[in-house]
């Protein structure tokens, strides 16, 4: 084996034993919570020694970082796979809305988000990677927005960063009350897309 194997082999299994913590972090966040998960338990879950979640992770707070960001992965990735559906612009928000259905206001995923988003008040670096993801968002959200309405040559009535900002903080409520409430209609997003374009003229 050369040198070059041998160090590719070293950073293929520091990223499975990355893989493997940030998987059984998540179940323990999403479980008991933020505040109950130690990375003591997470490293005896994941049969590994603490030192190895301090060689991979600086702490729990870029722990839990990191399984956020895989569930916001997800989410992003089933809202883009909706609106890039063969279909026309009606059919890309009927398909958004069923992703809704499923997948908006998880009890368990709003719980850890409220919860650690309140860590945010006494931890700088989580407040301004909690910032830097939020951005980042809103600047997918309106390169999507401008691809969808490109697509069906729509012009909206009001940039599609302030649309963006407008759909995301709508859907991050709207979550946050079906998280309590699972009854709750979503539909209520996919129709208040349908007006937005409806303010809209036929390019």
């Amino acid at each position: 084996m050369t040198i070059d194997q041998e160090r590719l082999t070293r950073a293929e299994r520091q990223a499975q034993t990355r893989d493997r913590l940030i998987e059984v972090a998540r179940e323990l966040f999403l479980d008991v919570g933020y505040s109950a998960t130690s990375l003591d338990k997470v490293a005896v879950a994941a049969g590994f020694s603490k030192g190895a979640v301090y060689s991979n992770f600086a702490g729990k707070e870029e722990l839990c970082m990191a399984v956020l960001d895989t569930i916001h992965e997800e989410q992003i990735e089933g809202v883009v796979a909706a609106f890039t559906v063969d279909a026309d612009i009606d059919g890309r928000i009927d398909a958004f809305a069923q992703w809704a259905r499923e997948k908006l206001g998880h009890p368990r995923w709003t719980a850890l988000e409220v919860e650690f988003a309140a860590v945010a008040r006494t931890s700088p670096w989580v407040a301004t990677e909690l910032v830097k993801r939020h951005r980042l968002l809103v600047d997918a959200a309106a390169r999507l927005i401008e691809k969808v309405t490109a697509d069906a040559g729509v012009t909206l009535d009001i940039e599609a960063r302030k649309a963006a900002i407008a759909l995301l903080s709508l859907g991050i409520g709207l979550g946050a009350m079906r998280s309590l409430d699972h009854q709750l209609d979503v539909d209520v997003f996919a129709e208040t897309m349908r007006a937005l374009l409806r303010g809209s003229a036929t390019a």
